[in-house]
């Protein structure tokens, strides 16, 4: 319609040619005129300049006044106003131009171009036309036929739309994300997922048809207009799945066709109802996608499995019309026989491994290695790997199955105390750290516990992640055996003899050594010492003897203050060192006052005694020497 529309206002427009009436009347006069004096002759009363031409040409009779015959003539006329919408007749065709008559005092010409829908026009013809001006400059009638069928289509689809009427439609191009329909001369947009219950493959074979349709939305700001053809199929599809659902049993089997496949399931059509088949449903075996049981199209036999009247849902089953394969299952096969399979699912607690078809057994994790350290299944197996397992239980009447894969090598807690005596030496793997110690694997399935004060004589450890790493070989030793609890205590330190024993005659109480302050906390400072040994040294005893405090990473003397085996702690003091200096200096001071006091004694015991062997003139120098003495002496 859009194409038609642009070519006719592209259409060269001509003017509009003198209307045949008037050439008539033209005529008429001409012949006319020389007449006239005969009649003038005969009946010289008519004044020629009052003579009414238009009732003579029109037979009107002479009585009926000029001014009478102009009003019957106005009311015979339409009454037509500007944008109307009104019924013409065709009274004229030329190569261009289409002449109507709607009544008016004049006649409307419209361009061919307009008419292009229909070559058949002829003389007589009813059109509808819009009044586009009664008169304009030239007195001409203005009509449009296109304008008037675009008007009266849109009203016509708004009409369809608001009483839900089933409307024809003929498509006419292909469009992106679906079609272009013409629906009364208006382009209306089709979209794909409109056009079909079922998903379209192939748009093209819809074009340049002819279908019924529902008008589902309108837009009156664009004029857009949406329909719908599937809206008709659902309905109709309705009434019928209400009657086939009406006569469904479960258990029931039907004939359908694969209508659509997706990941989880396959919609089968029943013949006007469709029905899901799920992914579960289609085999007894596990299947990683539906198109390998089934194809696009394809008339296959299903069963009812369950359905909902009120949801319109239907569920299928294609397996269920086979035998369930637990019932072919040998019934020879007990627990303990050892079976081959291939892995067809892995989880993190553990792998499916199918047997046969549609009967599958579980490895759990912890029974694929003696290994007490449980990890991942997919540690051990891969997708679609072949393996051999040992059945642990079978239920026949739950279909389940469980399998085992350590089982077919020896426990190597068996013979545990042969291979790992108490006191023996072995390199392990470290395998995991706690804040208690380090797990290590001898081999598999058989792994110990390296208790942190076991892992140095010497260091003060505060995680096991200090001493070691994860992966790193660890040499260790036997401590003790739980066989019952799958256990071993496992030592690092007591690979060397406890050099403790010597640090007790080197590290003597009352030593001095040399030391590093290493760190700090809150009550002192680490202090590291000879032999790769370490101390500990109060805030008091790290005082200097200029009154400041050490500092890490400075080096001092250190005096042991005390010394503990079994505890393996040895306390240390810098300050100590200089008090005792300053205690043994201030011995021999007194010493020394102790000496002089003795010797005054002495002194004055001679004195003393010689007094009486002094004559009388030494008396007085005797006296003086004694003041002196006894001076000394309460100094």
């Amino acid at each position: 319609m859009n194409e038609e529309i642009k070519n006719i206002e592209n259409e060269e427009v001509v003017e509009t040619p003198v209307r045949k009436a008037e050439e008539s009347v033209e005529s008429f006069r001409e012949e006319a005129a020389p007449v006239a004096p005969k009649k003038r002759k005969s009946n010289a009363s008519i004044d020629p300049a009052k003579f009414d031409w238009d009732a003579f040409e029109n037979n009107v009779p002479a009585s009926e006044s000029k001014e009478e015959l102009e009003k019957k003539y106005s009311e015979s006329l339409s009454k037509i106003a500007e944008n109307e919408v009104i019924e013409g007749t065709v009274t004229g065709l030329t190569q261009k131009e289409v002449i109507v008559n709607v009544g008016y005092k004049s006649e409307g010409v419209i361009q061919r171009n307009e008419f292009r829908y229909n070559p058949d026009l002829k003389v007589g013809d009813k059109v509808d036309v819009l009044v586009e001006n009664p008169e304009d400059k030239k007195g001409q009638l203005i009509l449009s036929h296109k304008k008037a069928c675009s008007l009266k289509s849109w009203d016509r689809v708004n009409e369809a739309f608001e009483k839900n009427e089933i409307v024809k439609g003929f498509i006419k191009a292909r469009t992106k994300g679906g079609m272009i329909v013409d629906v009364f001369g208006i382009e209306a947009f089709l979209p794909g997922s409109q056009i079909d219950v079922k998903p379209i493959r192939d748009y093209d074979v819809y074009v340049e048809k002819t279908m019924e349709f529902k008008v589902v939305k309108i837009n009156q700001e664009f004029r857009n207009v949406v329909l719908s053809h599937k809206a008709l199929i659902e309905a109709e599809l309705e009434a019928q799945k209400s009657e086939i659902i009406s006569k469904l049993e479960k258990g029931q089997v039907l004939e359908g066709t694969v209508k659509n496949i997706t990941s989880y399931g396959v919609f089968v059509d029943l013949g006007g109802v469709d029905g899901l088949i799920h992914i579960t449903d289609l085999s007894w075996g596990r299947i990683g996608n539906p198109e390998e049981v089934v194809k696009l199209d394809e008339k296959i036999n299903v069963v009812i499995l369950d359905f909902d009247e009120e949801k319109k849902r239907i569920a299928l089953g294609l397996k269920q019309l086979t035998p369930h394969p637990w019932e072919a299952l040998s019934p020879d096969l007990k627990v303990g026989d050892t079976v081959k399979g291939k892995v067809v699912v892995i989880t993190d607690y553990g792998a499916f491994v199918e047997i046969q078809p549609g009967i599958e057994g579980l490895i759990h994790v912890s029974e694929m290695s003696w290994s007490s350290h449980l990890r991942s299944a997919q540690d051990f197996l891969k997708l679609g790997e072949e393996v051999e397992a040992q059945i642990l239980t079978l239920d026949r009447e739950e279909h389940k199955m469980s399998l085992g894969m350590k089982q077919l090598k020896a426990d190597p807690w068996a013979t545990i105390k042969e291979k790992y005596p108490v006191g023996s030496r072995h390199t392990a793997i470290v395998r995991n750290f706690t804040n208690f110690g380090v797990f290590v694997e001898l081999e598999e399935g058989v792994d110990g516990l390296v208790h942190v004060s076991d892992l140095s004589w010497t260091k003060k450890i505060k995680h096991p992640s200090e001493f070691t790493a994860l992966g790193e070989k660890f040499e260790v030793v036997v401590l003790d055996i739980d066989e019952e609890n799958r256990r071993l205590s496992l030592g690092h330190k007591q690979l060397e003899d406890n050099p403790w024993d010597t640090f007790e005659t080197v590290f003597t109480q009352g030593s001095i050594h040399e030391g590093t302050i290493v760190s700090f906390n809150d009550k002192g400072a680490t202090v590291a010492l000879q032999y790769g040994i370490e101390g500990f040294a109060p805030m008091k005893g790290l005082v200097k003897e200029d009154g400041t405090t050490a500092k890490a990473e400075e080096k001092l003397d250190f005096k042991v203050v005390e010394f503990n085996k079994s505890s393996k702690k040895i306390i240390l003091s810098h300050t100590r060192i200089a008090e005792d200096k300053k205690r043994a200096e201030a011995g021999e001071v007194l010493k020394e006052k102790e000496a002089e006091a003795e010797s005054t004694k002495k002194a004055i015991k001679k004195v003393k005694a010689s007094v009486e062997k002094t004559t009388l003139g030494d008396i007085d120098a005797l006296a003086d020497l004694k003041k002196e003495l006894e001076k000394g002496e309460n100094k």
